[in-house]
C-alpha cells in the first residue's frame, strides 16, 4: 500500500530556509486543500453510506464509538465529548477510545498502537453490541489497534466504518465502510496532524451534525437539544428559543424556566399553544422533531 501520508511534498523542501510569513503562507495554502479533497463526490458519497448507518444503529439504541491512535484517537474523543454539550446526548452514545487510555490524550503510551489485541479489548469492555457502529480512525490507514477494533466489531455483527487519509487503505479492509481523503504529503512530512488531521477534524465534524440532525436535535439550524451547563450555555438556550418562537426576551426565558430548562419543549409550548405535558406528549409521538410535533398537535 502507497502511503501518501508519508511521502515528502515538493513544495515545501526548502521550508526552513524560509521567513516566518512565508512559512506560514505555505502552511496556509497547504490547507485550504484539505476542504477542496472533502468535497470530491465520491468522499461526500462514502460520508453518507457511514452516516446513514450510524443514524440506522441510533434507531435501533445503539452507540457510536470512535477508535483511534494518536492524533485520530484524541479527534475521536473530542468529537465524541462535544455531541453530549452541542446536541444534549448521553455521554455512552457516542464514545471515544484512544490506544494506550486517557492518559494517551497528554502523552505518547509507546507501542499501544501497535497492538491488535488493544483494541479489542477497549471495545469488550464497553460491552460492544449489534446495534453498535465503530468507526475506525487512523490517517495512515495501516493502525494495528484500530484494525483489531474493527475486526472484533464484525465478529461481534456490529456496524463498522473506517476514515483515512490513503487511497487502498489497509483499515479499509475490514471495514463495511471506507472514507479514503487523500490529502497529499504534510507540510513537514509524516505529521500526519496537520493535514490529514484536519481533514479527520472536518469529516466528524459532517458526520456526528449530519446524524444528529437526522435525529431531530436541529431545529432550523438551531441546536434545541443544547444542555445548559453553564452561563454562556443558558444565554444561548433562551436565545434560541427566541429566534425559534419569535417571542421577547423576557418570555423566552419564562418558557426556558415554564419548560424546566429545555428549550425544544419550550419552542414546542409556544409555537404549539400548548402545555408541558402536551409538548412532551407531542415530541414523544415524532421522534423528537419539533417540526413533526407542531404538526401533531395540529392534527390532535
Amino acid at each position: 500500500m502507497k502511503r501518501i501520508t508519508e511521502e515528502r511534498n515538493a513544495l515545501t523542501m526548502h521550508i526552513d530556509t524560509l521567513s516566518t510569513k512565508d512559512v506560514l503562507t505555505l502552511i496556509n495554502g497547504q490547507d485550504q486543500q484539505v476542504p477542496k479533497v472533502i468535497s470530491q463526490p465520491e468522499i461526500i458519497a462514502a460520508i453518507t453510506q457511514v452516516v446513514d448507518a450510524i443514524v440506522a444503529c441510533f434507531k435501533q439504541g445503539g452507540r457510536l464509538f470512535y477508535i483511534g491512535a494518536g492524533t485520530s484517537g484524541r479527534l475521536g474523543v473530542l468529537d465524541a465529548a462535544e455531541c453530549v454539550p452541542t446536541f444534549g446526548t448521553s455521554p455512552e452514545m457516542v464514545q471515544g477510545l484512544i490506544a494506550g487510555g486517557q492518559v494517551a490524550m497528554t502523552e505518547a503510551v509507546e507501542g499501544a498502537e501497535d497492538s491488535e489485541a488493544g483494541g479489542q479489548a477497549d471495545l469488550k469492555a464497553k460491552q460492544l453490541a449489534a446495534n453498535d457502529f465503530v468507526l475506525g480512525l487512523a490517517a495512515s490507514g495501516t493502525t494495528p489497534y484500530v484494525i483489531g477494533g474493527l475486526d472484533y466489531a464484525r465478529e461481534v455483527g456490529a456496524g463498522t466504518g473506517a476514515l483515512s487519509c490513503n487511497q487502498h487503505a489497509l483499515i479499509s479492509q475490514h471495514a463495511e465502510f471506507a472514507i479514503e481523503a487523500p490529502v497529499g504529503p504534510e507540510v513537514v512530512t509524516g505529521s500526519t496532524r496537520m493535514k490529514s488531521g484536519t481533514a479527520e477534524k472536518l469529516i466528524l465534524n459532517m458526520i456526528s451534525t449530519t446524524a444528529m440532525i437526522k435525529l431531530g436535535k436541529v431545529y432550523g439550524n438551531l441546536m434545541v437539544d443544547v444542555k445548559p451547563t453553564n452561563k454562556k450555555l443558558v444565554d444561548r438556550a433562551q436565545r434560541i428559543i427566541q429566534d425559534a418562537t419569535g417571542v421577547d426576551r423576557a418570555t423566552a426565558v419564562d418558557f426556558y424556566q415554564k419548560s424546566q430548562s429545555q428549550p425544544k419543549i419550550a419552542i414546542v409550548m409556544i409555537n404549539g399553544n400548548c402545555s408541558l405535558t402536551e409538548a412532551e406528549q407531542a415530541l414523544a409521538a415524532t421522534d423528537g422533531f419539533i417540526a413533526a410535533a407542531l404538526e401533531y398537535l395540529r392534527q390532535h
